[in-house]
This record gives structure tokens, C-alpha cells and sequence, in this order.
């Protein structure tokens, strides 16, 4: 879909504006697109992402890699990486009895 073209476009700019608040919409308005327009979402991608949207700290999360599972990238607030992502994991285990693997990258 040309939604998707036009959201990668606008994420860039976001960046370059250092709007982060604007790309993490940008990011969720993605996952929702891949979830209902494509439909290669599954229910705990879904979970993961809405625990994502109930993160302060958090600006937004979508689905990564091609799709019917797998993982979600979450942008997050400078050092708040670690914690975002073991509350949402937290919560996931709670609501799932499932443990989510978490990778964080180092900052550079």
C-alpha cells in the first residue's frame, strides 16, 4: 500500500527533525496497517505493542521482519530502553504466562 511508502518518508523526516514523538506514531499507525491492512500480525505481536503504548518512556513499537510472528522494534526514550522493555515483558508474562526474549542494543 502507498501508506506505508508515505509512512517510511515521514519516519525519516521525524528523525532528522529529532521528532521522536512523531516517529513512534508513525510506528504504531504501521503496526496497526500490518496487523488489519495485511493481516501478518499475530494476537502476542498485538499484546506486545499495546503494553508498548502504555509505556511513558516509550514512543512507539511495530512488527519486524516478515511477519506471522517474530518480534516488534520499540523506540524508546535515551537509556530507557532496558527498562521499557522488561516492564513490557513483565506484563506479557503476565497476561500470557509466556517469557518474551528481549535484545536491547548497546548505545553508542
Amino acid at each position: 500500500m502507498i501508506t506505508e511508502n508515505a509512512r517510511v518518508l515521514a519516519a525519516v523526516a521525524a528523525l532528522e527533525a529529532r521528532d521522536f514523538g512523531h516517529l513512534g506514531e508513525l510506528l504504531l499507525a504501521s503496526h496497526a496497517s500490518l496487523r488489519d491492512d495485511y493481516e501478518v500480525s499475530i494476537p502476542e505481536l498485538d499484546l506486545l505493542v499495546e503494553l508498548v503504548r502504555m509505556e511513558p518512556d516509550a514512543w512507539g513499537a511495530r512488527l519486524t521482519g516478515g511477519g506471522f510472528g517474530g518480534s516488534i522494534v520499540i523506540a524508546t526514550r535515551a537509556g530507557a530502553g532496558r527498562s521499557v522493555a522488561a516492564r513490557v515483558a513483565s506484563g506479557y508474562r503476565e497476561r500470557t504466562g509466556r517469557t518474551a526474549l528481549v535484545h536491547v542494543p548497546e548505545a553508542r
